[in-house]
């Protein structure tokens, strides 16, 4: 085929709705996966509008049964995958660990490390074995990859892990020119953060409001990450609002 093929997952809302637009107005043909069929169809309608390619497929990040399922239509329907934005993810309440639903931290996990490995895992078998071989894997990260925010411990350790994974992935595509990426986000202003305007804890247990970015700048970077030729990578990106805590916090 002429055209590449990306894959975004958790694309029926958000960053990962605003990708998928992105890569499909870049040229690339998407592949929409998310939970419920009906919101990346609407997604998948919407790239048609404008002009571009899209596939909307039902699939459970942490399900591996459902990712092999997602990924074997790919292959069956375009052969390759060239860029897969690992997007897919949940946090979890802000309480002392004592607080935490044990359930919740396992969701937590499973989504956000379960799902990001097995999608890995199923890109890189697919990219391997195309010809040509190769492809790039771009996760989403957070700064929470690198420093917490108050009460965070499972989304922080989700993303830890994440970090892991990408590290991982950039040493052991190598040989079969697979790169693999991480851009970590801080304040995008998404329909899930939206109620970080009204205030966020801070280490010393003030609340205060900080400041957000838009979306726009993220799927931006995620836009130019894509688009290198394989033979470049950007290891990690951080996006983040100028004057939020985040260098220096606490």
């Amino acid at each position: 085929m002429s055209k590449k093929i990306a894959l975004v997952t958790g694309a029926g809302s958000g960053i990962g709705r605003a990708t998928a637009l992105g890569l499909a107005a870049d040229g690339f043909c998407v592949v929409l996966a998310g939970r419920r069929l009906e919101t990346v169809q609407a997604v998948a309608h919407m790239i048609a509008e404008q002009g571009g390619e899209a596939l909307a497929v039902a699939a459970d990040v942490r399900d591996s049964d459902s990712v092999d399922a997602l990924f074997a239509t790919v292959e069956q329907t375009y052969g390759r995958l060239d860029v897969i934005f690992n997007n897919a993810g949940i946090g979890a309440p802000a309480v002392p660990i004592d607080e935490l639903d044990v359930a919740k931290w396992a969701d937590v996990l499973q989504t956000n490390v379960t799902g990001v490995f097995l999608c890995c895992r199923a890109a890189f078998g697919l990219m391997r074995r195309q010809q040509p071989q190769g492809g790039r894997i771009i996760n989403n990260g957070s700064i929470s990859a690198h420093t917490p925010r108050s009460f965070s411990m499972p989304y922080t350790a989700s993303k830890h892990a994440v970090l892991g994974i990408t590290k991982s992935l950039a040493l052991d595509g190598r040989e079969f020119n697979i790169a693999c990426s991480q851009i970590d986000i801080g304040n995008a202003l998404t329909e899930l953060s939206a109620r970080m305007t009204k205030g966020v804890r801070q280490a010393n247990g003030d609340i205060a409001i900080e400041p957000m970015v838009d979306m726009v700048h993220v799927v931006d970077a995620v836009r130019y990450i894509a688009k290198l030729p394989l033979s470049a990578n950007v290891l990690n990106m951080t996006v983040m609002a100028t004057n939020m805590p985040f260098v220096g916090r606490g």
